[in-house]
């Protein structure tokens, strides 16, 4: 399996007119199943031998101002916790089967200090 997670992140207001770099925070709070599978080639039966999960959460407080480099500082503990291996397999969804694009899964949202939060790219 190769799933290349490329996240980003724009620096300026994703719905206003300026460029000005305006990017206080990022915070991910990501899970993740996977599954390992055995496959028949002959009969194309797949056998599920295991499901692992495991989470990913960032936050990243930002100030725009700083020279590259210092920009960004880490809130959140820098090591994550470790996948957990499942006593009982969860079934696989249909989707699952496809090639795996996490990207397709991300939201950009814009949540300003001040009014409601805005969906600038949804989820495919």
């Amino acid at each position: 399996m190769n799933d290349n997670f490329y996240p980003s992140v724009t620096w300026a207001v994703p719905v206003g007119e300026s460029g000005t770099p305006a990017l206080t925070r990022v915070t991910r709070d990501q899970s993740f199943i996977t599954w390992l599978v055995a496959l028949n080639n002959v009969t194309r039966e797949k056998i599920l031998l295991q499901t692992v999960r495991w989470r990913m959460r960032v936050d990243i407080v930002v100030d725009p101002m700083m020279p590259l480099g210092s920009r960004a500082i880490l809130v959140s503990r820098a090591h994550q916790e470790q996948p957990l291996i499942l006593t009982n397999n969860e079934p696989i969804p249909p989707n699952a089967l496809a090639r795996p694009n996490a990207n397709d899964a991300q939201v950009l949202m814009w949540r300003p200090r001040r009014g409601t939060p805005i969906v600038v790219i949804p989820s495919k």
